[in-house]
């Protein structure tokens, strides 16, 4: 008799064709294995409150699509694709009624907003820096974008995955994608602009 330590350790394609025989319970391996994978990508995506309500969508959506599953990459590598589109859906659901509350900003998005402002806003940015709005101020640009642009972004320049990997988990093309991010990079840099003006910081 197999013991539950057994079966947690058993191979994905495994207990994934146990379930499409109709052992449904058997999808709670599944769960258990990856749950700290999915929540690690949807924290990064959405508010913390919202955290463990996508991450449940994200399991739901698996088990219902899991006779779509051909086992061309591996499960891990599908499940995260439907945990990134989830989180697209959550935002462009919140873009629609115009809700723009955004998760907690981390040291790597700060990094980034550094970045994204290096050109000739640089020292605007540290004069914004000096009186700590920065994280107000990424909150609110990131905030104010469509959901694919929003998306987009935080795939490629804070999660640091290539161009590729995003469209691949977004389920986009590459040329999409390609398009997408050097219009969002613009969109964004005009949205701090215009709260930068906002707050009276002069344009160089």
């Amino acid at each position: 008799m197999s013991t539950w330590s057994d079966q947690a350790s058993r191979p994905d394609d495994r207990v994934i064709e146990e379930v499409r025989s109709g052992n449904v319970d058997a999808f709670a391996e599944l769960v258990n294995k990856y749950e700290s994978r999915v929540f690690m990508i949807v924290r990064a995506h959405v508010p913390i409150s919202a955290v463990e309500d996508v991450a449940q969508d994200v399991f739901v959506r698996a088990y219902r699509a899991l006779s779509s599953f051909v086992g061309k990459s591996p499960f891990e590598h599908w499940l995260s694709g439907i945990a990134t589109r989830t989180c697209f859906d959550y935002w462009r659901k919140t873009y629609r009624s115009r809700e723009h509350s955004v998760s907690s900003v981390t040291p790597e998005q700060s990094d980034w907003m550094e970045q994204i402002l290096a050109t000739e806003s640089r020292s605007r940015y540290d004069e914004l820096t000096r009186r700590e709005e920065a994280v107000e101020l990424l909150q609110t640009a990131l905030g104010s974008l469509p959901a694919a642009d929003r998306t987009v972004l935080t795939l490629v320049h804070i999660e640091k995955h290539s161009v590729r990997e995003a469209a691949d988990l977004l389920g986009f093309s590459l040329v999409n994608v390609k398009v997408r991010l050097h219009r969002a990079r613009r969109k964004l840099r005009l949205a701090v602009e215009e709260m930068l003006a906002s707050k009276g910081v002069p344009h160089e």
